[in-house]
């Protein structure tokens, strides 16, 4: 069996630190085979956050792969957004859409972010004509029995969650990594975790979301999924750091589709 820890929104500049202390017992602990982070490492894109995230993503020890969220492009600085949002990456360069070497399972980056967009609220998603078109090159040269894991920070459409991505052109890019063979979307951005499922022309493709390990909880304390992965079958598993709620992580009550969204609602 494959053991992935998807965790998403960290926000260094708002992280919270028993969370962050909880989560890295658990990954020392349980040595999952590899960690997704699915963007907003930070809070505000400073390059004392980005080293902050890189010295504790390192000291996990874990293979890791991170995709880019809207809070990791500069927020106050125009210029640097525009002109040079990547510059401050540098402390944790290595980790950006690297590829993880996993048997049987492919994570596909798709980025969601913009500098700009043609609306006030720029935190919102955005998929790109090239941005899609590069993750299905990607998954169009893997393997056909590869399970396909597509890994982006924006949910592609709405979850029923109490913060809402709007991500432009997510249905459409949906249908598109779905047709092309995409098994799975694993995204971040709402703070609070689901597994809910989608068909395309009959095909079926999960949507997964994962909580943050912040301040800024919503539904949810501080959370990450486990995800367990049998040949080409997988589960997922919200592991939640409040233990007294008993379908948190004290049960581990594994849940997928429409059971995880009802247990969300």
């Amino acid at each position: 069996m494959i053991r992935l820890f998807h965790v998403s929104d960290i926000h260094f500049g708002a992280e919270d630190r028993e969370a962050l202390d909880w989560f890295a017992a658990r990954t020392r602990e349980e040595q999952p085979d590899a960690v997704i982070v699915t963007g907003d490492l930070t809070m505000r894109a400073r390059s004392h956050e980005f080293a902050a995230a890189a010295e504790w993503l390192r000291s996990l020890d874990r293979p890791t792969t991170v995709e880019v969220g809207n809070h990791d492009l500069p927020y106050f600085d125009l210029f640097a957004r525009f002109f040079r949002p990547y510059r401050r990456y540098r402390a944790v360069e290595d980790m950006i859409e690297k590829p993880l070497d996993l048997k049987g399972v492919a994570i596909v980056p798709l980025k969601t972010t913009a500098r700009f967009q043609f609306r006030l609220n720029w935190s919102k998603g955005r998929v790109g004509t090239r941005a899609l078109q590069q993750s299905l090159s990607i998954i169009e040269s893997l393997p056909k029995d590869e399970l396909v894991f597509v890994a982006c920070h924006h949910p592609l459409v709405e979850a029923d969650t109490q913060a809402t991505s709007r991500t432009r052109r997510g249905r459409q890019a949906l249908e598109a990594l779905a047709t092309a063979g995409a098994d799975a979307v694993l995204t971040g951005h709402v703070h609070d975790p689901f597994d809910i499922e989608r068909h395309v022309e009959g095909k079926p493709i999960r949507l997964v979301g994962a909580g943050t390990l912040s301040e800024r909880v919503r539904e949810h304390p501080p959370s990450f999924n486990e995800i367990r992965i049998e040949g080409r079958s997988f589960e997922t598993v919200a592991r939640f750091m409040n233990e007294a709620h008993p379908e948190r992580e004290g049960a581990e009550v594994p849940v997928t589709g429409d059971e995880r969204r009802a247990a969300n609602a």
